[in-house]
């Protein structure tokens, strides 16, 4: 049992498949069954999980074969697979071991592909430098691969889809793999040098932006925000003299994806912040903060409306009184609090590629746990697995009990209201 536990945890390629909506305890669980009742492996059991991980590699070696493929489809179709299985899988050996040649195909997919190849691409140069954490074999894949996506980022002529992607992936790869903290501020000015196309005039006029360009610079913005949180103090300082008196020009954008980035990054400098001098425009911001947050204008889509209101007051908080709306995060045995806009940026971030193998990533990533500050991953054997999980008819039961207890304690205090007004 315990080379079966080293055999699901480690931090290995051998790694049993997890679909794209299986990153949760019930699957590793299954994943496990076998080891039920005893606590050796049958040996035809063994031999039938090799075959399978055996089967399972070969797989993800013709993806790497067709990712030269000359037609255009069977190489998206093998980077698609290659994305599938490091979003859902610990792959660290059998990726260790070939990372270049990946990094080689990420890399002529990227110059002779077409935009969602070059998407694609990008996404994987992600996936892989997820998979490879943070060091030196993550640092030589995204050496390569860095000049060509500032290239795409620049390029005013590439295909916008390809340049959106390159947006996002630059920005997580950046986090992941750059080992210099003044290539991550010259990184940092590549995204300004979009996201800032899309401020506000002096006169209050909005610029012209196509819908596609507003998403690539909502992505450069996000990027820019998500290296923010690793930026040294002294960073910081010339950051926010810089930029945070500009940023609220953003919150004019026709573009509600735009707005809601560009407050979140508002929010993140503030908590980043909080002992530099008093802001100059405090009361103005906080007045078009709360427009937004009561946002009532006709000419605006009503879920557009419902969205950016219900963001935008938590964004108020934060900036007014320095507060921040938690999240729990359950996966497996454990859970995670998400208690600051940097935890919510970085946790975005992650799962934008990842996905719904999150919570996979999360139980069974060193460098994911070890990013969230999680500890090393937790070894659960299969009975601890079996006892967590209940029965759909049991959990119909809790469900019942739950809503007829509710409803008993509703109608109540509405009994209580009523003498009340009696009185």
């Amino acid at each position: 049992q315990q080379q079966l536990l080293q055999y699901l945890w480690g931090h290995h390629g051998n790694v049993q498949p997890f679909s794209d909506e299986d990153a949760s305890i019930e699957t590793l669980s299954h994943c496990s069954s076998f080891s039920d009742t005893t606590s050796v492996a049958d040996e035809g059991g063994e031999a039938s999980e090799d075959t399978a991980q055996e089967d399972f590699q070969y797989k993800l070696k013709g993806f790497i074969d067709s990712t030269v493929d000359k037609s255009a489809k069977t190489r998206q179709g093998a980077l698609d697979g290659l994305k599938t299985a490091m979003a859902t899988r610990i792959l660290y050996e059998f990726i260790s071991e070939r990372r270049m040649t990946i990094t080689d195909s990420i890399e002529r997919c990227l110059k002779k592909g077409k935009g969602e190849e070059q998407r694609a691409a990008a996404s994987l140069a992600c996936l892989l430098c997820i998979q490879l954490g943070s060091g030196i074999e993550s640092e030589e894949v995204f050496k390569t691969l860095k000049p060509i996506f500032k290239n795409i980022l620049a390029d005013g002529s590439a295909n916008i889809q390809a340049r959106q992607a390159v947006a996002t992936s630059l920005g997580l790869c950046t986090l992941v793999a750059e080992d210099d903290i003044l290539d991550v501020q010259a990184t940092m000015e590549c995204f300004e040098n979009l996201f800032t196309r899309s401020y506000a005039r002096m006169d209050g006029t909005c610029p012209s932006i196509n819908p596609q360009t507003s998403q690539l610079h909502t992505n450069s913005l996000l990027s820019w925000a998500l290296l923010l949180t690793i930026c040294t103090p002294n960073q910081l300082k010339d950051i926010l003299c810089k930029h945070l008196p500009k940023l609220p020009r953003l919150l004019e954008s026709e573009d509600v994806n735009m707005r809601i980035a560009a407050g979140e990054t508002i929010a993140l400098l503030f908590e980043l912040a909080r002992d530099v001098d008093s802001f100059d425009d405090w009361d103005a911001l906080c007045d078009k903060l709360n427009a937004l947050a009561t946002d009532c204008n006709k000419h605006r889509a009503k879920t557009d409306k419902r969205k950016q209101r219900s963001v935008f007051r938590d964004i108020l908080k934060a900036v007014e009184e320095g507060d921040f709306q938690s999240e729990a995060i359950r996966f497996g045995t454990e859970r995670m609090t998400i208690d600051s806009w940097v935890r919510k940026r970085t946790y975005d971030a992650f799962r934008e590629f990842v996905g719904s193998g999150m919570n996979y990533h999360l139980q069974a990533n060193e460098f994911i746990r070890d990013v969230f500050e999680l500890g090393p991953p937790m070894l659960v054997d299969s009975a601890t697995m079996k006892a967590m999980k209940i029965s759909r008819f049991e959990r119909h039961l809790h469900n019942s009990a739950a809503f007829k207890a509710r409803t008993k304690a509703r109608s109540k205090f509405r009994d209580k209201r009523v003498d009340v007004g009696e009185f």
